[in-house]
């Protein structure tokens, strides 16, 4: 897999029945298909619990909700102590381009899931922007926050 803009952790990684590559979700707590998109969900999920500080037990991983009517999903999720959404990230694979189609598909899922922060990467490329309360826009960060921090 692609070397990513994050610190190298080690993954614990195989092969299933059918001979693709899987890697351990330690959040969902089972083997899950190594797609290039997975590869930068697990490596984001891992910097943002032992390099940001959050707790993995605060984390929801590829989580489903409705948006118009529709069923959705979010990458990642990260809670804090009472349940209440702090970060939602969209992550590509690495050949895929952030663009404005991705905050604003982050932007929409936000209306329902109501996160103060919201990430898209790409493995290479990370954006973070934060809402602040009453004013309806997003600043962008020049880092991901820090769990004590927010």
């Amino acid at each position: 897999m692609q070397r990513l803009n994050f610190p190298a952790y080690d993954f614990d990684t195989g092969v299933d029945e059918q001979g693709a590559p899987v890697i351990f979700d330690t959040v969902r707590r089972k083997y899950v298909r190594l797609t290039p998109e997975e590869w930068v969900r697990q490596h984001l999920l891992r910097y943002l619990v032992e390099g940001r500080g959050f707790p993995s037990g605060l984390a929801a991983v590829e989580t489903g909700f409705f948006y118009g009517g529709s069923p959705v999903r979010a990458d990642l999720i990260l809670h804090d102590r009472t349940g209440k959404p702090i970060l939602m990230a969209e992550c590509k694979a690495p050949d895929i381009k952030i663009t404005q189609t991705v905050f604003e598909q982050l932007a929409r899922y936000n209306t329902v899931v109501g996160a103060r922060y919201l990430v898209a990467t790409n493995g290479v490329t990370h954006f973070c922007c934060l809402r602040p309360p009453d004013t309806g826009g997003y600043v962008f960060l020049h880092e991901l926050p820090i769990y004590s921090e927010v």
